[in-house]
């Protein structure tokens, strides 16, 4: 036993006499932080329950990520409604695509897809859809006219009401601009005189044939001299409101889009299929061409597969921005949101930047869908991009700060505001599906350990899981730190 020096042995003395004999003696400690932050129990915020499709893990917890729109809505969820976000090459593709694979086991779910991406001449989803016994609708005008698919904007199972505003967002978006009233007044006059000339309209009576968009050209090219005469004006007038009408839909008819939308909805399209993928990817994302399509397969969707029959419904877009960033199509599609909503439909809505939609033309537009997707999917994006993605959606500042450090695979979820870091978790099934050679707009780290042999995959995966791991328990310390340095300075 070492002996005490005699000041100490005095000073234990008085210190004894004064308060009593001392039973025990707390020494310091020296230590790290990594090692003193395992006194703090380990929390983790509430999941979502348990009943639904499993995406993967929280890296936080570890424990499972279990989310459904449907078993939500109501409780948790104000609108079933979900936006996806992210740069290419971060998992975007394949979190879509085992989604669907796993809603598509509930016997009531049906799925609808718009592809707008593919190569080697067919879709992305184009495997998924072999897979599942199922031929993707191609809207292709090189195969139109050979007998392809055409959706017709004056189907009769879409009503009167919506095919006027389906031809006017058409011309619309065309015309980069509203329609004035004279156009406005020349196409309804127009769309009235096919509709009684074919015995159309809501009373579901069923024309001789269908009124296709060659008649509406043909009405605005030579109206009726009732149409002038019920305004009072001259027909030569008449003609001349709807003659930049007719040059719009004339694209539509005989000029680059023809064979598409210029005659009767082609037989044998299967609205009760679990999955309906419509092939847009012969179409050149970046003309006025994709949005024009978007909104009449929208609202073709509206009026002929959202019924009130008890099935939850996914419609699932793809490069969304071309509805998002166009206020004609944004209304459309705004409108059948909210009728939708009521009839089990979840709007999925998949985009790059976010900047893309808040900063176009039709920003109002696009604020009200955004505000309508209670749930929001954040992959990795540069940093500046994560401050405006973060101000815009009123995610809190820990969650953007960590966005640009997220590896592939990794996203925060925002779902009405239970804020989680989750990892998509893909099954030894699932993989040869979601990754594909010719997916080279999602090339990523992850599609390049499926390449690999087995167990180098997933010693790839396991060693970014590790870093997600220490990246995400660096931050949380860090936070933890800063909330004790805040309650040592109060």
């Amino acid at each position: 036993m070492a002996m005490l020096d005699p000041l100490g042995a005095l000073t234990d003395a008085f210190t004894t006499f004064l308060f009593g004999k001392v039973e025990t003696t707390r020494l310091p400690v020296r230590t790290s932080t990594g090692q003193a932050q395992a006194v703090y129990l380990p929390t983790a915020a509430p999941g979502l329950g348990d009943s639904g499709v499993i995406i993967g893990r929280e890296v936080y917890s570890g424990k499972g990520y279990i989310y459904d729109p449907f078993q939500l809505y109501g409780q948790q969820l104000p609108a079933p409604h979900w936006l996806v976000l992210g740069e290419s090459g971060n998992g975007k593709s394949a979190l879509e695509k085992t989604y669907v694979l796993r809603q598509l086991r509930f016997r009531d779910r049906q799925v609808v897809v718009l592809d707008a991406q593919g190569e080697d001449g067919v879709g992305e989803w184009n495997l998924i859809a072999e897979q599942l016994g199922i031929t993707p609708i191609r809207l292709d005008p090189t195969a139109a006219l050979n007998g392809g698919i055409r959706l017709n904007p004056l189907d009769p199972s879409i009503t009167t009401t919506g095919q006027l505003a389906l031809l006017r967002t058409i011309i619309e978006v065309a015309m980069g601009h509203g329609l004035d009233e004279r156009s406005g007044f020349a196409l309804k006059v127009a769309h009235s005189t096919v509709l009684g000339e074919f015995g159309g309209g809501d009373d579901g009576s069923g024309p001789p044939r269908q009124p296709v968009l060659t008649d509406i050209v043909e009405q605005l090219r030579h109206p009726e001299a009732e149409a002038a005469e019920a305004m009072n004006v001259d027909i030569d007038d008449v003609r001349a409101w709807g003659l930049d009408v007719a040059l719009v839909l004339d694209r539509l008819v005989d000029g680059d889009l023809r064979g598409m939308f210029d005659g009767p909805t082609s037989a044998g399209i299967d609205l009760d299929a679990p999955l309906i993928v419509f092939d847009l990817s012969h179409i050149d994302r970046n003309s006025i061409a994709m949005p024009i399509l978007m909104a009449i397969v929208g609202v073709w969707l509206e009026h002929t597969w959202i019924r009130p029959d008890r099935k939850k419904r996914i419609f699932l877009v793809e490069e969304a921005w071309h509805i998002i960033n166009s206020p004609f199509v944004a209304q459309l599609f705004q409108r059948l949101l909210k009728f939708g909503r009521r009839l089990g439909l979840s709007f999925v809505a998949v985009v790059h930047h976010l900047s893309d939609v808040v900063d176009g033309a039709a920003a109002r537009e696009a604020a009200a869908i955004l505000k309508m997707a209670s749930t929001r999917t954040i992959y990795a994006q540069k940093a500046d991009e994560a401050r405006s993605t973060g101000q815009v959606l009123g995610l809190p500042r820990w969650a953007v700060e960590i966005i640009p450090t997220l590896t592939p695979g990794i996203a925060v979820w925002d779902v009405n505001g239970n804020v989680q870091v989750v990892k998509h978790l893909i099954t030894e099934a699932e993989r040869p599906l979601v990754y594909t050679d010719r997916a080279m707009t999602e090339a990523s780290e992850v599609s390049a350990a499926s390449a690999l042999p087995t167990d180098e995959a997933r010693a790839l995966e396991a060693a970014a899981d590790a870093e997600a791991e220490q990246r995400a328990e660096a931050l949380a310390l860090a936070r933890q730190l800063q909330d004790e340095s805040s309650e040592t300075v109060a």
